[in-house]
């Protein structure tokens, strides 16, 4: 069955992948970015003229994570237009390089809105029309850092990323009695194919940052140089959005909980088995397994 499909952060990389792919599939999807008059202009004419020459329902609509009235009224207007809404897709994010020490406190907050506090915008926007219609899809897009190897000079942005994951595996049980499923995503290294290390942050310290160049010189270019030599040349970053349509085409209640896309293996694949494992022992310790799968809308 077709769906309605809202992703966040969709201009460009997994995003914007993601929504050709899901249109594709023959879903209504709506790719959402900010500025889409300014900043993100280019990037709404490509998705229009993708959508014209596929024949594809693939729409833009402007959204800002980082700003609530402008998440809500994203979310007005694809309720309005499509009449509801089946899946969101997390997918907001951005990296930044260098010293933990030489970011400042506010560039930490500001990771962590983006990366974490968004998807609590988006949900809080989202979750009561899935609540009353008792289904929905929650589709976060993580990453192996949040318990794979960690190489240096990227600390806030693994931070960020696994307050993200630790968001979406508590929400999963909590909504899922209201008939809402939970997949998260989990992309590996993919140096290339996206524009995750060019589009980069930095720390604002300078003094700071030259201290650790002393001791750590090209650091940050050696880490990029060995993630790339760990995957293999046919790594492809549009897996990510073919898992992702193979999820949301997949039946309610058979959804993976993760889904991992590591073509450099760093370890978090089988770190999140036993993870997930004892969390479901767990649950089960305490009476409510029911709580890891969705309930039924029948």
């Amino acid at each position: 069955m077709p769906k309605t499909i809202l992703i966040s952060g969709a201009s460009s990389g997994f995003g914007a992948m993601t929504a050709r792919a899901l249109a594709e599939a023959g879903h209504t999807t709506y790719a959402s970015m900010r500025d889409i008059d300014g900043h993100s202009k280019q990037a709404a004419q490509d998705a229009a003229k993708y959508a014209r020459e596929h024949d594809v329902d693939l729409r833009t609509v402007e959204m800002d994570v980082s700003d609530q009235l402008s998440v809500d009224s994203a979310v007005a207007e694809v309720l309005g237009e499509a009449g509801h809404l089946d899946v969101v897709v997390h997918n907001a994010g951005h990296m930044v390089l260098g010293p933990i020490e030489a970011f400042t406190p506010d560039q930490l907050a500001d990771i962590y809105d983006t990366n974490v506090i968004s998807t609590q915008r988006v949900n809080r926007a989202v979750l009561p029309h899935f609540r009353v219609q008792r289904d929905g899809l929650l589709v976060w897009v993580g990453s192996t850092s949040t318990r794979g190897g960690t190489p240096p000079y990227l600390g806030p942005y693994f931070a960020a990323k696994s307050g993200e994951d630790a968001l979406a595996v508590t929400m999963s049980v909590e909504v899922s009695r209201f008939g809402i499923e939970t997949t998260i995503i989990v992309p590996g290294a993919f140096t290339t194919g996206t524009n995750h290390f060019a589009h980069a942050g930095h720390p604002d310290d300078d003094d700071i940052a030259k201290a650790y160049d002393e001791l750590y010189p090209n650091l940050m270019d050696d880490v990029a140089k060995r993630l790339a030599d760990l995957a293999p040349d046919d790594a492809d970053p549009s897996e990510v959005a073919r898992q992702i349509v193979r999820v949301v085409d997949l039946p309610k209640g058979q959804r993976p909980f993760r889904v991992h896309i590591d073509p450099a293996n760093d370890g978090a694949e089988e770190v999140s088995a036993v993870a997930d494992q004892v969390r479901e022992r767990f649950y089960q310790r305490i009476g409510f397994e029911d709580l890891l799968h969705p309930a039924s809308t029948s």
